[in-house]
């Protein structure tokens, strides 16, 4: 079992930096966290904390029930992988995986079996005489899990591991992590900048902003239901369309203006408003219309074609709009074309808290 409970979780730095605020989380045995956000969002220095790396200014990290704050980290039973490998170069890949086992004075034979069972699920075998100038980026980066898998801690820590890769073996490499997750029973915390990463490898996804948790979910509820603008902006890729709409109530039904157009929303929770920021999917975009769509006329100013996809980039006035078209219509730069927005999966913020209106009591 290898369950973690933060509480009220913080750190400061001795020169008054906020880099974790507040930060509470249950983690479930054997699930696979992914911490992700932009550069100084407070995610690696959470993992060290974790780790033992860092000092805790505030709050608790619990592991099965036993608050390890002041627990020394050898002692802690957790492994982890750096973006770096952090491989001894002097030393082979069966050394390399056998160094922290033999400080622990486990018997060379058991040693040789924990090696050569994680060398075969990690497909390494034929490394281990080898030292690491010899190895690829991905090589190294199994010889780093290896290192970590050989402990059998009860939990993994992986502080983006796969950030020195090519964007091939990045995707080969999360295969094999998500495969190797499956095979353990073991709890991985997982941390990135990388939306792609978190969003195929996490069962659940912390996004954090300044310190702060902004959203813990599941990625098709941060994808579907993200519960404030930044999560909609920062999940997705093309990012997620915003556009400031005025509403009015026409006999109890809500109506948005945009481009002096006026269109039927069903969402009750827009009654109070007289402004909200409306957002929708670039997919969600089309060049044919269909029921329950909000036709515009816009200029097309950029097209990228993508080969199985095209991104589009058009403009109404002086708003950007973008849309991923699959059909691959047929289309030339500074026509003026219609496209039809899907009204069933529009999201509506709040101007000022910037939150979902269906989240505001």
């Amino acid at each position: 079992m290898s369950n973690l409970l933060f509480k009220n979780l913080s750190k400061v730095y001795e020169n008054g930096y906020k880099a974790v605020t507040d930060f509470n989380l249950e983690i479930k045995d054997n699930e696979f966290i992914v911490f992700v956000g932009p550069s100084g969002c407070g995610k690696s220095t959470t993992l060290r904390m974790i780790a033992g790396l860092e000092d805790i200014t505030e709050g608790e990290i619990s592991i099965d029930g036993k608050v390890i704050n002041d627990i020394s980290p050898k002692d802690r039973d957790i492994a982890m992988v750096f973006q770096n490998y952090a491989l001894y170069p002097h030393m082979t890949v069966y050394n390399n995986m056998a160094y922290a086992l033999k400080n622990d004075k486990i018997d060379k034979e058991e040693i040789k079996k924990k090696i050569t069972n994680a060398a075969k699920l990690l497909q390494i075998e034929e490394y281990l005489d080898r030292k690491p100038k010899q190895l690829s980026g991905g090589q190294k980066q199994r010889v780093a899990l290896g290192r970590a898998l050989v402990r059998n801690p009860k939990v993994f820590l992986m502080d983006e591991p796969l950030s020195n890769l090519d964007a091939k073996l990045r995707g080969q490499m999360r295969t094999e992590i998500n495969k190797l997750h499956k095979s353990l029973n073991t709890t991985f915390i997982y941390v990135t900048h990388d939306q792609t990463e978190a969003m195929t490898l996490g069962d659940r996804i912390v996004i954090m902003k300044d310190g702060f948790i902004q959203q813990v979910d599941t990625p098709y509820n941060l994808y579907h239901k993200p519960v404030n603008t930044f999560v909609a902006g920062f999940i997705g890729s093309p990012q997620i369309n915003f556009l400031d709409i005025s509403l009015i109530n026409k006999n109890n039904k809500i109506y948005g203006i945009l481009d002096d157009k006026e269109f039927s929303l069903g969402n009750p929770n827009l009654a109070k408003y007289k402004e909200v920021k409306m957002a929708i999917r670039p997919e969600e975009i089309h060049f044919t219309p269909f029921e329950e769509s909000i036709p515009l006329n816009v200029k097309i100013n950029i097209i990228e074609n993508l080969g199985d996809h095209q991104i589009i980039y058009v403009l109404l006035g002086d708003r950007e709009i973008i849309i991923t078209d699959y059909k691959k219509t047929l289309l030339k730069q500074n026509d003026y074309i219609d496209i039809y927005i899907n009204k069933k999966n529009l999201l509506f913020f709040d101007k000022e808290s910037t939150c979902n209106v269906d989240n505001i009591n």
